[in-house]
């Protein structure tokens, strides 16, 4: 099961959810990924960016954050934010997908390719999943190889200026081929696994990678 002790599990947003997941809301039943579909199945663009969260919304200041990377790893990792962003930064341009069917397009970013956390941490050899762990007690699991995608990051700014907390700051995951919800927010820990451990949403109904091109937005999708 997922640890996410403290988190609201009868809030508004996570009975809606659940719900969804159980009647299949928003699925088209289409599957598409090419060079011109950028925008994948049943997904519209909007130029805001909307605000989710499980009600709760931690502020953490940034001599207070702390990063720790650990489990199926050489190296463990216990970084202070000044630490963090002393390590090589990348800058990404990519598109935020949400299950709930909002995409935004061209999203500016800046942190820590998960490629140098990597580099950073030395993953075991059996290593194959992480779990990420959240400030607000969230969690969520990703096989290693999306994890480490080429334009995975970090983040600790967005459009040339800090993360914001209602967004996921001091530093947010972001996974862009993946629905945003794999894209942790408030991001406290890395756990890496030989077994699989799905986190919040994926005991509650949804898929376990999320691939939006594919439409996995629930369980047996």
């Amino acid at each position: 099961m997922a640890e996410d002790s403290g988190l609201p599990t009868d809030s508004k947003l996570t009975l809606t959810k659940q719900r969804w997941a159980r009647e299949g809301k928003f699925l088209t039943g289409k599957i598409a990924r090419s060079p011109e579909q950028r925008l994948p199945p049943g997904q519209h663009l909007t130029m805001d960016w909307p605000v989710l969260d499980l009600g709760l919304s931690p502020e953490i200041a940034h001599d207070r954050w702390r990063l720790d990377v650990y489990g199926a790893v050489d190296n463990p990792v216990f970084w202070t934010f000044a630490e963090f962003e002393a390590r090589p930064q990348s800058r990404f341009v990519s598109d935020i997908h949400c299950v709930t069917t909002w995409s935004r397009y061209d999203n500016q970013w800046e942190g820590l390719a998960t490629r140098e956390l990597l580099m950073a941490c030395q993953p075991k050899e059996d290593a194959r999943f992480v779990v990420l762990h959240s400030y607000d007690g969230y969690t969520t699991n990703l096989a290693l190889e999306d994890f480490a995608a080429e334009d995975a990051l970090l983040a600790h700014s967005w459009s040339g200026r800090p993360l914001e907390a209602e967004h996921g700051g001091p530093v947010r995951l972001v996974v862009p081929h993946l629905y945003f919800w794999k894209s942790a927010k408030w991001l406290q820990a890395i756990e890496f696994l030989v077994e699989d451990k799905p986190g919040f949403w994926e005991v509650r109904g949804y898929h376990n990678r999320g691939d939006p091109w594919a439409e996995q937005r629930y369980a047996g999708d």
